[in-house]
């Protein structure tokens, strides 16, 4: 039992170390150096519970895999690099979209995401052109 509390608080550390939404594979990467014998097996069993119990939630962007954060955010969107696909937060909204729902339609909730290049992925391209 000592050895799958680890393994969680591993993953767990792991997501709020990234603050930003992560795939498995990459919580897998980022926890394997507090506990190097972590599997994917491992790692999918652990979100999932994890989803259960509260402490984490998916993301879901369309045609792609689950990504996962730490629960507990205020309601926020998404932001994903058209290069290396990562995805981070965007801690802010535009606010009440109802006016953009059809005449007689109710908007319960949205969800947006963003689509260009991240900071990294941004200088990247400028460095490229300079040369």
């Amino acid at each position: 039992m000592e050895r799958n509390t680890r393994q969680r608080s591993a993953i767990r550390d792991a997501l709020e170390r990234a603050a930003r939404p992560l795939l498995p594979a990459e919580v897998l990467e980022a926890a394997q150096a507090e506990v190097p014998g972590l599997s994917i097996a491992t790692v999918y069993r652990n979100l999932k519970t994890l989803v259960e119990e509260g402490e984490l939630r998916p993301v879901n962007l369309p045609g792609e895999n689950p990504r996962f954060e730490v629960a507990g955010h205020r309601h926020h969107h998404h932001f994903q690099c058209t290069r290396c696909q990562r995805v981070f937060d965007v801690h802010a909204c535009p606010g009440d979209l109802s006016r953009l729902a059809p005449a007689g339609f109710t908007v319960e909730d949205h969800d947006l995401t963003l689509y260009g290049r991240c900071g990294d992925c941004g200088a990247h391209r400028g460095a490229a052109a300079a040369a």
